[in-house]
């Protein structure tokens, strides 16, 4: 079968969520028989190839601009796959629910996978917010099979737009730490600090995970691997109200190899993340055997089975510190999630599991071809 991934910036690259779904998964098909072609943006990269690691790769023109890019790539992206002898399509990110009209109007069959709910996140405008939102409307009318990846997901795309959609969650592998020295670099000692590995922006809460620790009675320190290259007005806050003798800033970290290893030497994960479905950031802390602590979302609840596999947090930085001194002051807690944090992935999250949910999903879209 040959199948287009679409509505991603392309792989290689280290930038969000989507662009390690499209290598995970396309690896996985490309594996099982299939063709698998990645459309990518053409001005972010400088050194182009054909294919990668068994996915071909297309790369597309597109305006430059904040703005515009985006949906300029996928605008054009969308008239190549549509005159190409692609047998099904699938889209990532709800901004991209337009173009399911053109691709159903030309009879290619397609899917998308919508993402969270961009349209509550506080670091868009209210134009882009009403955007965000006729996309993943638009994504319910005009796809063939829309994807969420959680539950909870699920239940809110039925309830606000009557949709019946196919939860298909993220996923992630199971690794350990084979390189403490990696972390001893930012001056940290293996499981003498806490861990945020997230974007440094408002929704994923890092001030109230500041301002608890700071509140707590930890002597070990909390590390923030995550930050941006532009002045950020979000960043700059947390710098005011951190201690740095108890706060390290490690900056943006695109090694996968260093992530691994700061999560697998971290005392725990603490987890803000209040808008997304299934986060990536979430599995990556269970996959590496950390301790988990996260907000009470729906979300968040979901992946960790109602606080089985990890201790869940009210959106309040007394609950927080709270649960920070609880598990600080008694080593056993925390050793036992780690120690069945992994089997969480097992049960549902591994990249083989859900790719077998989406080749179901291509194989029921395209039943000509089983291949």
């Amino acid at each position: 079968m040959k199948i287009a991934i679409l509505g991603t910036r392309g792989i290689p690259s280290g930038y969000s969520g989507y662009e390690a779904f499209a290598e995970e998964l396309g690896v996985r098909l490309v594996k099982r028989g299939h063709e698998v072609t990645v459309y990518a943006h053409k001005n972010m990269f400088t050194e182009f190839q054909e294919e990668y690691r068994g996915i071909k790769l297309l790369y597309i023109p597109s305006m430059q601009g904040k703005n515009t890019s985006q949906f300029s790539h996928s605008f054009i992206s969308t008239w190549k796959v549509i005159f190409s002898r692609t047998d099904v399509v699938l889209f990532c990110n709800a901004a991209n629910g337009p173009f399911g009209l053109l691709l159903s109007m030309f009879g290619k069959k397609n899917c998308i996978n919508v993402d969270g709910l961009e349209w509550m996140r506080p670091k868009w405008s209210n134009a882009g917010k009403k955007y965000f939102y006729f996309g993943a409307w638009c994504a319910t009318k005009f796809f063939n099979v829309v994807i969420t990846d959680a539950k909870g997901m699920q239940d809110y795309y039925k309830k606000e737009f009557n949709c019946n959609s196919t939860d298909i969650a993220y996923g992630a592998d199971l690794k350990y730490a084979d390189n403490p020295d990696a972390v001893r670099k930012f001056g940290l000692e293996p499981f003498q600090y806490y861990l945020i590995a997230s974007r440094l922006v408002p929704d994923n809460n890092a001030d109230i995970i500041v301002k608890a620790f700071m509140k707590s009675d930890s002597k070990r320190v909390l590390a923030i691997a995550g930050g941006t290259v532009y002045k950020n007005p979000f960043e700059e806050e947390l710098r005011s109200i951190a201690d740095p003798k108890r706060v390290k800033f490690l900056g943006h970290i695109n090694d996968s190899n260093l992530i691994k290893e700061l999560h697998a030497n971290a005392y725990a994960y603490t987890h803000g993340h209040e808008f997304g479905g299934t986060n990536p950031a979430l599995l990556k802390g269970l996959a590496y055997g950390n301790c988990v602590l996260a907000m009470d979302t729906v979300f968040n609840r979901e992946v960790l089975k109602d606080g089985e596999y990890g201790i869940l947090w009210k959106k309040n930085e007394n609950d927080l510190a709270e649960k920070i001194n609880r598990i600080d002051s008694d080593n056993t807690i925390a050793q036992s999630y780690r120690d069945k944090s992994r089997s969480r992935i097992t049960e549902r999250y591994t990249w083989e599991h859900i790719t077998d949910e989406y080749e179901e999903v291509f194989r029921k879209l395209h039943p000509k071809n089983n291949s």
